[in-house]
């Protein structure tokens, strides 16, 4: 089922994140939620989206004016794709901002904070 007051996708007969009860099928063309997060990493997401050709809206919670008086970093955005591209947008943002030994990582926990072993001989040779 789709929000279309919060452009989320549910499973549920009422919007978790707004509580809106009268949901409807997602259509093709549907703006849906992807995630919200820092400018860094929006940027990023955003950079990956458009090589691989994916529509999206950036849109910033503040709006300009206002993140240029408290700052820019402080500003978060929230990504939206069409619905016929919401899959392939989720893995790349899931892989983008995957945390250090997580399955989508690839890495094991131990793997992620192990220290680099050539980082180290490195160092000791300098």
């Amino acid at each position: 089922m789709y929000c279309e007051r919060c452009h989320r996708l549910t499973e549920e007969e009422v919007c978790p994140e707004c509580g809106k009860r009268s949901l409807r099928p997602v259509k093709e063309d549907d703006p849906c939620f992807v995630l919200s997060t820092g400018q860094i990493w929006a940027d990023m997401i955003c950079d990956v989206l458009n090589q691989n050709g994916i529509p999206f809206l950036k849109q910033g919670r503040m709006g300009a004016g206002m993140a240029m008086l408290t700052g820019i970093p402080l500003e978060t955005y929230s990504l939206y794709v069409p619905y016929s591209h919401f899959e392939q947008a989720k893995e790349i943002a899931d892989s983008l901002i995957a945390e250090p030994g997580s399955e989508e990582d690839g890495a094991t926990e131990e793997e992620a904070f192990e220290p680099d072993e050539e980082a180290e001989e490195e160092e000791e040779e300098e």
